[in-house]
């Protein structure tokens, strides 16, 4: 099953003082470099936010920026030409392969689930989530409209939907 991949790193990082996710450093690399190593298979890998100099990605904008997840959820959507697509937020650095593949294995709409559901760690067939979204995205809930299509819940394994949100969080990605 070949499959695109949608990466939203739009978002403010308000709780972290307004850094870009994107840029965080996280091992050798970045966040974002981290998570399209993760997706280094898909036939497409989209990057929703402030465009930089990766050779190989197709950048996209919501409109207006900051509009939020659904928004650059449908910016990215509209560049997309597989059947499926996996949707991530850049700021998850316990995402592995094995997690895309686990989702990719349900062979359903399918998210990723700790002790909540992840809506941005998840593989949707493509075709549903364009019929899914509204006319305008802007500012509404991601989850709301995702949860309509009903996926299937795959477990995450420990410290794999970890995401970086706030600054004890940035403590624990710098010395984990």
């Amino acid at each position: 099953m070949t499959y695109a991949a949608i990466i939203l790193t739009g978002g403010r990082g308000e709780r972290l003082g307004g850094v870009d996710k994107a840029a965080l450093s996280y091992r050798e690399a970045t966040l974002l470099d981290h998570v399209l190593s993760v997706v280094d298979d898909a036939s497409q890998k989209i990057v929703v936010g402030p465009e930089k100099d990766i050779p190989g990605i197709v950048w996209a904008r919501e409109d207006p920026p900051g509009g939020g997840p659904l928004a650059g959820l449908a910016a990215g959507l509209a560049e997309v030409d597989a059947e499926w697509v996996a949707v991530l937020a850049v700021d998850q650095p316990g995402l592995t392969k094995d997690t895309i593949a686990r989702l990719r294995n349900a062979r359903a709409n399918a998210v990723l689930k700790d002790d909540r559901t992840q809506w941005l760690i998840g593989v949707w067939r493509t075709a549903d989530l364009r019929e899914a979204l509204p006319g305008d995205p802007r500012d509404l809930p991601l989850r709301k409209t995702l949860g309509r299509l009903d996926p299937v819940e795959v477990p995450a394994l420990p410290g794999e939907a970890r995401d970086v949100d706030t600054p004890s969080d940035l403590d624990t990605l710098h010395s984990g």
